[in-house]
């Protein structure tokens, strides 16, 4: 007889099949789910699996789920972060010139001064200065993104060594904030950033390599056994980390499943996509596969870049001439999607603005026209602002709402930089997750981390609540637009199986016999609590494969 490697028992198992949780047992052989038990005559069958050397793991009445998949995250950008100068954990103006300096003076030898992570709340109108962070670091050249990555806070130096003057021209995909005057203050918008990021030191293979298995590891804390990265390619300062992940796949370090998302460059037409067929080709190894591609069709609302289909307000709520910038024009962007889809690409479309929206719809509805169906399982992440008249359409066409739901909470940056220049009603579709949810959208979850935390139960929390989970606060808000949140079975299992769908990982994201045993062991069952504690909940072990892949430390 053969017996199992790995028992879990005493605890409750949350299947991601469509039911809440329930006292049971699972079972582990050669890194697959070979028996799963939810009542006594299951338990039998699964206990005679016990064998001399079965390690039979005590869930003491917590929970065990499918493995957590981020449908949109860029873990070696965090990971970067976090070896550079990482601000994500600060809130201030203060805080953030108090780090960069320390930072500066702890490495001298640094060409560049890089890092990342601050948030645009911290200053008035979003936009820090060049003499802010000149206190900082005068020396040497700065160059800080923001948490969103679609803006950089640059210093004096750095825009001397760009040439960037009050002659230098927005280019078409992007804008230089400025004085009354015309002259650059230190903060650049979307393509802008290339004006200096052109300039950068190229980040070095052993530095990629690190960052991702740093990143990897923070990921595996929190219970994400897979996720889908959602720019590989030339974009921003962090260059192409596919030939990291490859190196990884190789070796067998990538412990978990990964989906690349060969970025789109905005810049160039169809003529690339016969290099992007190319690098499908060579970049699948291991646990890795780059098969889907990420087209940008706007920017963001904070910095009037999000594409709507009506112009944003000024800030005494009269109507500016901007409405937003598509990245991609939209007839052309029919002709990409169309080619893409008929070459059995996935496409991950990034849409803020209720007109990037409509315009992915669009595209995906003329592809579906010419090609037919197909299993290509297009996405749309982030869906800030939905029309209403846009809302069904997703589950007529097959389309994921890739959805980010920790932003879906009140905040200084919503409240200070959003929704005064939304106005009514355009405030009120924001994050429509009900909605999607009830007109039968098939819903996968992702964090966009290192915009945002990567801890799936406090994106979770919000998406149940509204409201942000404990520990991640920016202040007290009521609950925003509570009519739109979604019950807990719904978030978990988007965050689990619906991610596990969109990222074509069909043997992964829920817990039946013959699924690869991607685990997670839960430190609680949030299903038996409050709504309000749901946040609390934090990982203890995570399993891939069947094999162990972090253990919490053992707490005193």
């Amino acid at each position: 007889m053969t017996f199992a490697d790995l028992v879990f028992t005493g605890g409750a198992v949350f299947t991601a099949t469509g039911s809440e949780p329930m006292l049971g047992s699972v079972a582990v052989a050669d890194g697959r789910i070979v028996a799963v038990s939810r009542d006594a005559a299951g338990y039998a069958a699964v206990r005679d699996l016990i064998g001399p050397d079965t390690e039979v793991i005590d869930l003491d009445g917590k929970l065990l789920i499918p493995g957590f998949q981020d449908a949109h995250v860029h873990a070696v950008w965090g990971g970067l972060d976090l070896i550079r100068c990482d601000l994500s954990e600060d809130s201030t103006r203060d805080e953030y010139v108090a780090r960069l300096s320390n930072y500066a003076a702890a490495n001298p030898e640094l060409e560049w001064i890089l890092g990342g992570g601050w948030n645009m709340s911290a200053f008035p109108g979003g936009t820090p200065t060049a003499s802010d962070l000149d206190l900082a670091v005068a020396d040497r050249p700065a160059f800080i993104p923001n948490r969103d990555g679609h803006g950089a806070w640059v210093n004096s130096r750095a825009l001397e060594l760009a040439g960037i003057t009050a002659e230098t021209p927005d280019p078409a995909d992007g804008r230089i904030e400025r004085d009354a005057d015309g002259n650059p203050t230190g903060t650049l918008h979307e393509g802008a950033m290339s004006l200096v990021n052109a300039l950068l030191p190229e980040t070095s293979p052993e530095d990629y390599a690190r960052a991702l298995l740093i990143g990897q590891e923070y990921l595996h804390s929190l219970g994400i056994t897979a996720w889908q990265d959602a720019i590989l390619g030339g974009y921003g300062d962090a260059g192409d980390a596919t030939p990291a992940y490859m190196a990884a796949a190789e070796s067998g370090d990538l412990t978990a499943r990964v989906v690349g998302a060969l970025w789109w460059d905005r810049t160039r037409g169809p003529e690339q996509i016969p290099e992007l067929v190319m690098r499908r080709e060579k970049n699948a190894a291991g646990r890795f596969a780059a098969t889907s591609v990420k087209i940008m069709q706007d920017g963001v609302a904070e910095n009037f870049t999000a594409a709507m289909l009506e112009p944003y307000l000024d800030g005494c709520g009269h109507h500016t001439d901007n409405s937003g910038i598509s990245f991609v024009d939209a007839a052309q962007l029919i002709s990409n999607v169309t080619e893409l889809d008929a070459l059995g690409f996935q496409v991950h479309f990034h849409a803020i603005g209720d007109r990037a929206v409509r315009e992915c719809l669009d595209a995906v509805e003329a592809a579906r026209a010419i090609n037919g169906p197909n299993d290509n399982r297009h996405h749309i992440a982030h869906l800030q602002v939905v029309h209403p008249d846009d809302v069904h359409r997703f589950a007529e066409l097959g389309v994921t709402a890739n959805l980010q739901s920790y932003w879906a909470a009140l905040e200084p940056q919503m409240v200070d930089l959003t929704l005064p220049f939304l106005g009514d009603p355009r405030s009120s579709w924001q994050y429509p997750w009900a909605d999607l949810h009830r007109a039968g959208t098939h819903l996968a979850s992702g964090s966009d981390w290192s915009v945002s935390s990567p801890d799936p139960m406090a994106a979770i929390h919000v998406a149940v609540n509204r409201i942000a989970a404990p520990g991640h606060e920016e202040g007290e808000y009521d609950a925003f637009l509570p009519e739109q949140s979604i019950d807990l079975l719904t978030a978990m299992t988007a965050y689990t199986a619906g991610s596990a769908f969109t990222n074509h990982l069909d043997e992964t994201g829920t817990i039946e016999v013959g699924k690869l045993a991607d685990l997670v062991v839960l430190d609680r069952n949030p299903f038996a609590g409050a709504k309000a504690d749901i946040g609390r909940t934090r990982t203890e072990q995570t399993f891939v494969e069947g094999e162990r892949v972090y253990r919490a430390p053992a707490q005193p």
